[in-house]
């Protein structure tokens, strides 16, 4: 085996929820005077917790990023994501090849509150593989692109770093793991468009791949 430990990143990677996160974000900044196309919400937002723009968002909009907003930003998202949420594509049978060749030594180490992951896991059919090694950059001293949610999850694995997979869809996501000291194989979807390999291998992927019917062979 070429790694101790595989460690998956959530949103983009096990299930489709940007569009659906995005959609939601971007409305909630249009009512307040930002109007943003979808692929500029995506290419802003994409990969990063809305928390963490806070000042972003309030110098484009003139107003403050208060917890009532978020709580709304939250029951708007989990509505959307309980309504028209599915699997990355290939996904669930991609996990199951993998929790089987690494006899369960996979963790989900995600940048969004734990609430959402798990909702997220449960309805795609994948939380049986990640129950109890799921990890939330929410709880941690700080979120991606910093390495600590990887750290925690190797970790908790009992694994080095060094000898851990990172799968990742973003560039802070690939930021993260790098800095962590594990592998990154990158995941872009041909939809992603020609540009997004580039930039996940200039932010440290060891390679990219387009399809999850690869990952059970790349990382055997």
């Amino acid at each position: 085996m070429k790694f101790d430990a595989v460690l998956f990143d959530c949103d983009g990677v096990l299930v489709d929820s940007e569009p659906i996160t995005n959609g939601v974000l971007r409305d909630m900044l249009e009512e307040r005077g930002w109007k943003l196309s979808p692929a500029e919400c995506m290419r802003i937002f994409v990969g990063k917790a809305v928390k963490d723009e806070a000042a972003l968002i309030a110098a484009n909009t003139g107003s403050p990023v208060t917890e009532e907003w978020m709580v709304k930003f939250r029951e708007r998202r989990n509505q959307g994501l309980m309504r028209d949420l599915k699997a990355i594509s290939g996904a669930v049978d991609a996990i199951a090849k993998v929790h089987a060749l690494y006899q369960g030594r996979i963790a989900c180490a995600s940048g969004a509150d734990r609430f959402k992951v798990e909702l997220q896991l449960e309805k795609c059919g994948l939380m049986p593989f990640f129950k109890g090694r799921i990890f939330s950059g929410h709880e941690l001293p700080r979120s991606k692109p910093f390495p600590d949610v990887y750290l925690a999850a190797a970790a908790a694995l009992g694994v080095d770093p060094k000898r851990c997979a990172v799968v990742e869809d973003t560039v802070t996501g690939v930021t993260a793991g790098v800095a962590a000291g594990c592998t990154v194989f990158g995941y872009s979807p041909s939809e992603m468009g020609h540009d997004a390999p580039n930039a996940l291998k200039a932010s440290g992927a060891s390679q990219v791949f387009t399809d999850m019917a690869e990952l059970a062979a790349l990382l055997s």
